[in-house]
């Protein structure tokens, strides 16, 4: 086709989310038609956000700077924690633009078939937050499956003693459903339909 670089391109596309060889083959062909306007720039976007982008030390989130530009918002709401599973559910509930507090990315869910338990996931810096005593609520924005549920359930009992009221996303969450995939509407339905878990 188009030689061993041309080659290795589109297998590296081809390993992104929503790519299949077919449509790693067409980005490839408009970046190369294109090198200075398409493929150079997000060589350099690319490169520059390998060095620079990092977890945030407090919640878990992707940016460029520590804390993260949410967790250094003094406009948020610092009494109110929203956990999610990832920073994709993260960035939907930042997109709806629903919700003004921080959040909490514990980086999963438990789950017995997969073997994941709760020192795998980021839970132990979510119960040192709360300590810190000026968060009084937590909105556990999990995904409506059993791993999802049966995580919100342990987070629950962990967080009870605490006193900080634990709420979750209610409505417009469907079963089965994970966050980074619904429409902005649904998500603010969701937050705002929040209940006691």
């Amino acid at each position: 086709m188009g030689g061993p670089e041309v080659d290795h391109l589109i297998s590296l596309l081809a390993r992104l989310p929503g790519m299949g060889p077919r449509s790693a083959r067409r980005a490839a062909l408009r970046m190369l038609q294109q090198p200075e306007q398409r493929m150079l720039p997000l060589a350099r976007a690319l490169t520059s956000a390998a060095a620079a982008v990092k977890p945030c030390a407090d919640c878990g989130n992707l940016d460029s700077q520590d804390p993260c530009s949410i967790c250094a918002d003094p406009r948020r709401d610092h009494t109110l924690i929203c956990v999610v599973e990832g920073v994709g559910d993260l960035w939907a509930l930042e997109r709806s633009g629903a919700y003004h507090g921080l959040y909490h990315v514990i980086g999963g869910t438990l789950s017995a078939l997969s073997g994941v338990r709760p020192e795998d996931l980021n839970m132990a810096s979510l119960l040192s937050r709360v300590d810190e005593g000026e968060v009084k609520e937590i909105i556990l924005a999990l995904g409506a499956t059993v791993d999802g549920a049966t995580t919100a359930h342990f987070l629950a009992d962990q967080l009870r003693p605490t006193g900080v009221t634990v709420t979750r996303v209610g409505q417009g969450v469907p079963i089965g459903g994970a966050l980074d995939v619904l429409d902005d509407g649904t998500l603010a339905a969701a937050l705002r339909g929040r209940r006691s878990a």
